[in-house]
């Protein structure tokens, strides 16, 4: 063979390996950044779990206070809506009691099936007064919520969730057996008024939020 040929050989040789190391390299980092994506979205990401929207508003001469009725619509684990609640209040700063779950950051990190955001249970609705709070029940002590709840499924971490929550909001072993952060109670408010949709939110690697849009015009002043 003649020298040329041996050096086009080996110069062909060479550029393939360029070319396939250069290309590892850029897959390589291809991938790496769609993980971190990935990490990013899921530690960054939130869910609607309920709305609520004021269905009545009126100022009570007697009183002196605004009477609010608001439609309470809680979604469920597969984002389906449940049956709505409707409560009415002497007032309109209203919260929501919540049991909040948070899992380790590595846990939402890998997008793990049953532990890949935090969790929630909302207990009560309630305005707070100076003489009596009042008060209505969402989901009572040591029930599974209805939102997570799965036809034909048993999950053994859903019911301990509820059932231990005070073990893992007081007992850090408890804590690390699951993989929790932290567990504890919350209670986001906001003034209701009409003509605003309300969404409360949880935020995987966190608690609960709630975020405020208008009423979309074509649904004003109709009774649906």
């Amino acid at each position: 063979m003649k020298p040329s040929h041996i050096f086009n050989a080996v110069l062909t040789l060479l550029v393939v390996v360029v070319f396939l190391t250069v290309g590892f390299w850029v897959n390589r980092w291809l991938e790496e950044n769609r993980i971190l994506r990935e990490v990013i979205e899921r530690l960054s990401a939130d869910s609607r779990v309920a709305e609520v929207l004021v269905t009545r508003s009126e100022y009570d001469e007697e009183t002196k206070k605004v009477m609010t009725t608001i439609k309470f619509l809680e979604f469920g684990a597969q984002g389906k809506p449940l049956a709505p609640k409707y409560f009415s209040f002497h007032g309109n700063i209203i919260q929501f009691q919540a049991l909040v779950v948070r899992f380790r950051d590595d846990l939402v990190k890998s997008g793990d099936r049953l532990r890949g955001k935090s969790v929630y249970l909302f207990m009560k609705a309630f305005v707070l007064e100076d003489e009596k709070t009042q008060v209505f029940d969402i989901t009572k002590a040591h029930e599974i919520p209805a939102g997570y709840k799965v036809e034909g499924e048993k999950s053994e971490l859903e019911s301990k969730l509820w059932q231990k929550f005070w073990d893992y909001a007081l007992d850090p072993a408890e804590r690390d057996r699951a993989g929790i952060k932290n567990a504890q109670i919350e209670a986001p408010g906001s003034l209701f008024l009409p003509g605003t949709i309300y969404t409360l939110v949880i935020e995987h690697d966190g608690g609960l939020r709630i975020d405020t849009r208008p009423v979309p015009e074509i649904l004003k002043g109709e009774k649906l």
